[in-house]
């Protein structure tokens, strides 16, 4: 939230287990103050015309000065223990600074003391002048420490893209882009860009891209909406059999054996759900209606087939007993002989076929996290029929979500199925407790040695080394990191000629260079 804005500073109250622009750098994960510049058309023109210099540098520093004499308590006022201040800087000083920031060191209510922070940051062509050594001489002159902790960390991106042309309108579950990526740390450093060893502690990590889905089903549940008033575009024909064929077929009993029910599934869902032999009447009769159905009139047309067959006794067929979707009941009733007579007009065909393929979609995925016969309590939540429709569809599109996530890593990374359990576990009870989110990021622990052919012959995206001493609020860090991309999201947009390609060459080729500097203070 903004705490103040003035004409040329605004600052933000970031809160405890927010997002923080300084994760890169500060693991702390408490409420901060974010001060930065407000760069406005009004005095960029004023200053470009009177040639002024605006030192934003000083004006950093002057912060961070006030900041904190109000948390020491030799200035004799009230003191208020605030949370840390960190001030974005524009790379306009001498030593390219991105932040500064202030931390109070406390014991109890009673202030000790303040931890300052100097991140700086400068690009070039791969290149840089730091040694390892040097990088610790430099912590021990300024912390006069001789007791070091030295400790690395390496990110490898995995990033795989599918060509929108290669898409098919079957291939349910391929992703337009896939954004993995595996973290490194160990505790051996002996040189900077180290490449981590195979007992480095590992975790992957599996960031969905925006619009990263081009899935047919994910398309019907985004167009959820418009499936619920009856407000739909309709695919175009793409040749083959109308579905008002396919259906009629179906009734005359050309039913697809348990056996081979993997034809009926559409695209790439035939790899991972081919173990479903239980297909029933319902879950067949929309393999056959969905992306076939081209108008209002052929899904009535569609559904009069079906409906006709139930009432007159012609469909001997079974339905899953835990179907709850119009059509299924219909079925039921059909058993005993007497069947709802269900009037075909306005959004009842559009919502009997919404139904149907979200029963299906259930099991579908159902089949593939909760395999066994146990029932679980988590299986229960996905396969809930006791909540309305618009509920039931919001729990299948987590379970969407979290199939792409252990797809993806399979599929990359080559990983077995039976190495995910754990992510799988993590999704699940991530979902049951949450609404969707397709930016959450989840984290699995992995042996090195499972990606070891990813990334020892690659360069990685992140390379730090943190060196550390002394213990509790009296640690303090040096780290410096080489990374491919802006270590902080304002670099990219900043006024400072961050991307200047004369002195840079091309972006590809730029890397950034950041140093994070910690000086602590006491107050005696």
């Amino acid at each position: 939230a903004v705490f103040f804005s003035q004409t040329d500073l605004q600052g933000y109250l970031i809160g405890e287990g927010c997002a923080s622009p300084l994760d890169v750098f500060w693991d702390r994960s408490g409420v901060m103050f974010v001060v930065e510049k407000v760069v406005s058309c009004i005095s960029s023109i004023q200053t470009s015309m009177f040639n002024i210099s605006y030192d934003f540098a000083s004006v950093s520093r002057q912060l961070i000065s006030f900041y904190t004499m109000s948390q020491n308590p030799n200035m004799n006022l009230t003191l208020v223990l605030l949370p840390p201040l960190w001030v974005r800087c524009d790379r306009s000083d001498l030593k390219q600074t991105i932040w500064l920031g202030a931390e109070p060191l406390s014991t109890g209510n009673k202030i000790i003391g303040i931890n300052l922070y100097t991140v700086t940051c400068k690009v070039s062509k791969k290149k840089y002048s730091a040694d390892l050594e040097e990088l610790k001489e430099m912590h021990r002159m300024r912390h006069h420490s001789s007791n070091l902790t030295v400790k690395g960390f390496a990110r490898y991106e995995f990033l795989d893209a599918t060509p929108l042309d290669s898409l098919a309108l079957e291939d349910t579950l391929i992703s337009l882009e896939r954004n993995i990526y595996v973290d490194f740390a160990w505790n051996t450093v002996t040189k900077l860009l180290q490449t981590p060893s195979l007992t480095s502690a590992a975790t992957l990590v599996r960031t969905p891209p925006p619009g990263c889905c081009c899935s047919t089903r994910v398309k019907l549940l985004q167009n959820q909406g418009h499936l619920m008033t009856g407000l739909t575009d309709w695919p175009k024909p793409v040749g083959g059999k109308p579905a008002v064929e396919l259906v009629q077929k179906l009734l005359e009993g050309n039913f697809i054996s348990p056996q081979s029910t993997a034809a009926a599934l559409p695209g790439s869902m035939k790899t991972l759900f081919s173990r479903r032999g239980d297909l029933d009447f319902v879950e067949l009769l929309w393999c056959k209606m969905w992306g076939k159905v081209t108008s209002y009139a052929e899904l009535v047309e569609c559904f009069s087939q079906v409906m006709k067959a139930i009432q007159h006794g012609a469909l001997q067929t079974w339905v899953h007993q835990g179907s709850s979707s119009l059509l299924s009941k219909l079925i039921k009733q059909s058993y005993y002989g007497s069947v709802d007579t269900v009037p075909l007009r306005g959004v009842t065909p559009v919502q009997m076929l919404l139904e149907i393929g979200v029963d299906k979609m259930k099991r579908d995925y159902a089949t593939y996290f909760f395999l066994g016969p146990p029932p679980s309590l988590s299986k229960d939540y996905f396969m809930s029929t006791s909540v309305d429709l618009q509920e039931q569809i919001h729990r299948v599109q987590k379970l969407h979500h979290m199939l792409e996530i252990v797809d993806n890593c399979v599929e990359l990374l080559k990983l077995e199925h039976e190495s995910l359990i754990f992510l799988t576990q993590s999704c699940i009870n991530y979902y049951k407790e949450n609404p969707l989110n397709e930016k959450h990021v989840f984290q699995l622990p992995v042996r090195a040695t499972l990606v070891k052919e990813f990334y020892q012959n690659a360069h990685p995206q992140v390379w730090r080394v943190e060196i550390s001493s002394g213990r509790g609020q009296g640690k303090v860090t040096t780290a410096w990191q080489l990374s491919t991309t802006p270590p902080a999201e304002h670099l990219c947009s900043s006024g400072a000629d961050i991307l200047d390609t004369e002195a840079c060459g091309s972006k590809e080729e730029m890397s950034f260079v950041t140093l994070l500097e910690c000086s602590q203070v006491p107050f005696a």
